[in-house]
């Protein structure tokens, strides 16, 4: 069960392969002295909300009620190209400074081969670095396999903006929406954790319903259950 956290307390998050997401800082605390002196990492919470983690604990973040996202290491986001800037390109990610996204951070990419993106075009990207003194940086390839994997241009399809908590909740397999939506018909859909999602469909129809049945499920939205939203797309016939 999550559990209610305030700014300065401190987390028992534990993993050996520990990822904190927004609203919780890693503390390096000393004990003792001279040569026998050792140290721990503490974590602790930097703004009010309730704690949550993944399955498996590995992940670890705090939902407030914050309406900008806080870029984290590791997170996939939706962004769009505001301006280029070099090499590089401006990325409005929806946080408090743009995100700085370098022409080579693509599967494949040269000096003479590189995406072809213009001012608008919107991207699924990885946060690579995240510090509250830097502004963020993204990549479009998996960090691990250097493959795309998802990451890039996402070009067609409409994006549309919900809560930062509805965007958790539909990256939690276990939540009914997407597969409600996919047994009634063909789409895609991109999830950022940046409160903006992706999606495309064969037809405009099926389009306007994932966006309406994403406003109204969504907690800021009021909520919608799953037996209304089936009402729901009864009543346009999907």
């Amino acid at each position: 069960m999550s559990s209610f956290v305030m700014p300065g307390e401190h987390v028992p998050a534990q993993h050996v392969n520990l990822k904190l997401g927004p609203g919780l800082l890693e503390l390096s605390a000393g004990r003792g002295s001279g040569k026998g002196s050792s140290s721990q990492q503490l974590v602790v919470a930097t703004r009010a909300g309730l704690l949550n983690h993944s399955s498996n604990r590995s992940k670890w973040w705090v939902e407030g009620n914050s309406r900008r996202y806080v870029p984290a290491p590791q997170e996939s986001v939706i962004g769009v190209v505001s301006a280029r800037s070099g090499e590089n390109w401006r990325v409005d990610i929806g946080a408090a400074h743009p995100a700085s996204l370098d022409g080579l951070a693509f599967e494949g990419a040269t000096k003479r081969n590189r995406p072809n993106l213009k001012v608008g075009s919107v991207l699924y990207a990885r946060v690579s670095l995240a510090h509250k003194d830097m502004e963020p940086e993204l990549e479009c390839f998996d960090a691990q396999t250097r493959k795309a994997d998802g990451f890039g241009e996402l070009k067609g399809g409409f994006l549309t903006h919900c809560s930062l908590q509805m965007s958790r909740l539909l990256l939690d397999p276990k939540h009914f929406l997407l597969p409600l939506l996919g047994s009634r018909f063909p789409l895609d859909v991109a999830i950022g954790v940046n409160g903006r999602i992706w999606v495309s469909a064969r037809e405009v129809k099926q389009t306007i319903a994932i966006v309406r049945c994403v406003e109204a499920v969504d907690p800021d939205g009021g909520g919608m259950d799953e037996a209304r939203v089936k009402k729901f797309l009864g009543e346009m016939e999907l």
